[in-house]
Formats: structure tokens, C-alpha cells, sequence
């Protein structure tokens, strides 16, 4: 299908959709108690302050930097996210101190995750003509000496692998106790699936540095889908579409899920060549595939912006399937899930109050909508080739695949992934669905 006719379909829905009134919604979840616990304090760029840790002697500056890496064996990048203090400032060699300083790197670092894009962090401190790097539980320790701030707690609560929110105080929290220990509130998972939830887990930070739980909850169980786009068979793990109200976990699963999609369409080239489809649709998969890594990198530094870090997808092997089933999964995954995607993409792109994320969401759309062209033309190929049962029973998958989505996106939305990253509320999304069953799916 070309994809500016369904541009021009998505502008119809999109238009139909401003006539339908703004409700924004949110969701309560069970937490701990949190009286006495303040936010964790947060750069301006989301990340963990560090202007307040107690490192004595003080140095002249401390750096917090990211590494991202892509794939194990790509190109590695260092990125300065947060900073206090003059660098050099006490080097009898200033000039040769600071080139020690951008030169500073370490292979591995602490709360590091990896899936196509590997990302961990470390510091790096300056004092007089020393520089040196930190990226380990035990290196921090070792800088720290005695936790005796906020700060301290929290960095070294990072650093043993809990997430820390800068703006949910149910995850993320801290507070000082009477013995001169810290308390602090993290999460470890993600609402992602059946089976998957994400849990508020206590943590007591002792003055040593030692970190131990106390007590842990589950905030959000996971249960269906957790966004819409084209999964892989085999996705183990995949999320949910319940109420969220942090933006770094909602870009961490749609990072999750563009990195899974690559391996959606890298196998989708497989079975359509299995097949003998015609060179231009299984070109088509495997330019799909590169565009997916592309949104996997801008999703995940949105991600990481607000906090969170994507989660690696694990994709099963499994043999490859008969005609009937690709056409089964294509008609899904791609005719039903991954159009409506890209409609929400264009409508993100328009409404997002984030300007990072309106201008990721420019490039997603425009590919996401190419994409959806993919999907009707593998399914107008392949109808030609099965059954007369065999394309009922298309008709049939594609039916229940919309009456799921309907269901899906009726959930409340949080007014935060409404405002800054243009979702739309319950009642647009249906508005939206409506045009596409009626113009599309009908």
C-alpha cells in the first residue's frame, strides 16, 4: 500500500480526533509508606545529582558520565550527564589535567544495561594533578567513605541496579533515619507482560555503604501488550498497555519494543524469501529492520533522559512457519498493530509538548507509516496464495486483533504521557480506531 495513502487516511483520523474532548486520567498503585522521604534530586538533565557527595577530601570536580555502546564489540561513546566543581582547578599542569580528563574512560561501569545499545555509567573525579575514574559498587564505596547524604545513599542504590525516578516519589524516594542510615525507594522491573510486573523495592543504605532490602511491592503487573508495533514470535516478556505514569519507563518499553522489532522484520525477510516473495518485499523487511534500530537509539536516550533504561528484548528461536501463519502474524502484528502505531506516532508528533520527543517522533512516524504500507502489501500478496479458510480465518485474526486494541487503549493514560509525549487520551484513541476500522479494517 503506499504509504501516502495512508497518510492521507491518518490526517482524516487525526482531524476527526480534535473534536474529541481532553479527559486525562491517571492510576493509583500501592506503595510503601512515604512520610518523612523527600525526591531523589535529579540534574537537569534527569539523571542522579552529585553536587552534594560527601567525598573528603573534596575534589576539585566530579563528572558523571554515560557509556553507550553499540553491541558488544561497536563503537563505544562517553557522554558527561551531570557535573559540580571546576576541573583542574588545583593542577600544578592544568592544560595536561584536562586532557587527562576528556581522555578518562572505563570499559565496564556501574547500572548497566544492554540490548542492541549497551549504556552503564562511572564517575570521574579530579584532585590537583589526579584524575581518576570509578565505575563499580565497591569503586564508589571507596570514594565515599562515609554515606552522609542523601546524594550518597541514592548513588550507591543506583549503583547496586534499582531504578530511580527523579519525579515519581513512589519510585524513587529517600530519607535520612536516626541512626544515620539512609532509606531508599528504587523499582527493579518492568509492567511488561503476562507474568512480569514492576516492584517498589526499600532499601536501607548503611553508613558504610552497605545496601540491603527491607521490603519490596509490586507497583504495576504487566498483562497483554504493552504497545502497539510489530513483535516478533518467540518475544518473551513483552508489556503492558496498563496505566503509566512515568515517562521513562513508557520509553523504555517502546525502546524495548523497537529493538524487538528488529528482530520482527530481519525475520519476516527470512520467511517472505522462505516463500518466495518477490525481492522488493523482502528488501523492504530488511530496510525496516535498520529504521527499527534507529528508533531503538532515539527511544532509549528519551528513556534514559527521564530516567530508565530500556530493558533487552529476549527473543526465543523457533522454526521457521508455514505461509498461513506469516500471513496470520502479518496481519496482526502489521495490518492491525503496527498501523494504529503509526497513527499514534503522527498524532505524538503533533501533540507532544516535549520538544525532544516531537522531533523524535517526526522520524518515527514517517518510517512507522512506510512500514504499515509493508504490511498491507506482504498481506494483498499473500491472500492470492492461501485458501479460501485460510483467508477467513485472516479475516477473522484481524477482527479480534482490533476488538483487543480497542480494549487496550480504553485504559487510563497518565496526563503526563498525554501532555509531554502527545499520547492520546482513551477517548482519541478510540476516536482514531474508529476511522481506521471504518475506512481500513472494515
Amino acid at each position: 500500500m503506499n504509504s501516502n495513502r495512508l497518510k492521507l487516511l491518518f490526517s482524516r483520523a487525526l482531524r476527526t480526533s480534535l473534536a474529541t474532548p481532553l479527559v486525562l486520567a491517571g492510576c493509583g498503585t500501592g506503595s510503601t509508606n512515604l512520610n518523612g522521604y523527600s525526591a531523589i534530586e535529579c540534574s537537569s538533565q534527569g539523571v542522579l545529582a552529585i553536587d552534594d557527595l560527601s567525598i573528603q577530601p573534596a575534589p576539585d570536580s566530579v563528572e558523571l558520565r554515560q557509556i553507550t555502546g553499540y553491541g558488544r564489540e561497536g563503537p563505544v561513546f562517553y557522554e558527561t550527564r551531570g557535573s559540580t566543581g571546576q576541573p583542574c582547578a588545583t593542577a600544578s599542569d592544568p592544560a595536561a589535567c584536562q586532557i587527562a580528563l576528556e581522555e578518562a574512560r572505563a570499559a565496564e561501569g556501574f547500572h548497566g544495561a544492554c540490548f542492541d545499545i549497551c549504556t552503564s555509567y562511572f564517575l570521574a573525579t579530579t584532585r590537583g594533578d589526579e584524575v581518576k575514574t570509578w565505575s563499580s559498587l565497591q569503586d564508589l564505596r571507596e570514594l565515599l567513605g562515609s554515606v552522609e547524604t542523601s546524594q550518597d545513599a541514592a548513588l550507591l542504590a543506583y549503583a547496586s541496579g534499582y531504578a530511580l525516578s527523579c519525579g515519581k516519589l513512589e519510585e524513587g524516594a529517600v530519607k535520612r533515619n536516626l541512626d544515620g542510615s539512609f532509606n531508599v525507594v528504587g523499582t527493579k522491573g518492568f509492567a511488561c507482560g503476562e507474568g512480569s510486573d514492576l516492584t517498589q523495592h526499600v532499601l536501607r543504605v548503611s553508613r558504610d555503604g552497605e545496601v540491603s532490602e527491607l521490603e519490596n511491592h509490586v507497583l504495576e503487573r504487566g498483562s497483554g501488550s504493552c504497545a502497539v508495533g510489530r513483535r516478533p514470535v518467540g518475544l518473551e516478556g513483552v508489556t503492558a498497555g496498563a496505566c503509566e505514569d512515568a515517562l521513562g519507563h513508557h520509553f523504555a518499553r517502546t525502546a524495548h519494543l523497537e529493538a524487538a522489532s528488529i528482530h520482527a522484520f530481519l525475520r519476516l525477510r527470512e520467511e517472505l524469501a522462505l516463500h518466495g516473495a518477490e525481492a522488493g518485499l523482502q528488501d523492504a523487511a530488511l530496510a525496516s529492520a535498520m529504521d527499527e534500530v534507529l528508533h531503538a537509539e532515539m527511544t532509549g536516550r528519551l528513556a534514559r533522559r527521564f530516567g530508565a533504561t530500556p530493558p533487552p528484548p529476549a527473543v526465543s528461536a523457533v522454526p521457521p512457519r508455514p505461509l498461513a501463519e506469516v500471513a496470520l502474524d502479518n496481519a496482526v502484528e502489521g495490518c492491525v498493530r503496527e498501523t494504529y502505531g503509526a497513527l499514534v506516532a503522527h498524532h505524538q508528533a503533533l501533540h507532544a509538548r516535549d520538544a525532544e520527543v516531537r522531533e523524535a517522533m517526526v522520524r518515527i512516524a514517517e518510517d512507522e507509516t512506510r512500514h504499515a504500507g509493508l504490511s498491507w502489501d506482504i498481506d494483498r500478496w499473500v491472500c492470492s496464495r492461501l485458501s479460501a479458510p485460510e483467508q477467513q480465518a485472516l479475516r477473522e485474526a484481524r477482527k479480534r486483533a482490533v476488538a483487543l486494541l480497542r480494549a487496550e487503549v480504553a485504559a487510563p493514560v497518565d496526563a503526563a504521557l498525554v501532555t509531554e509525549a502527545g499520547l492520546p487520551t482513551p477517548e482519541v484513541a478510540l476516536a482514531l480506531l474508529d476511522t481506521l476500522e471504518q475506512e481500513l479494517w472494515a
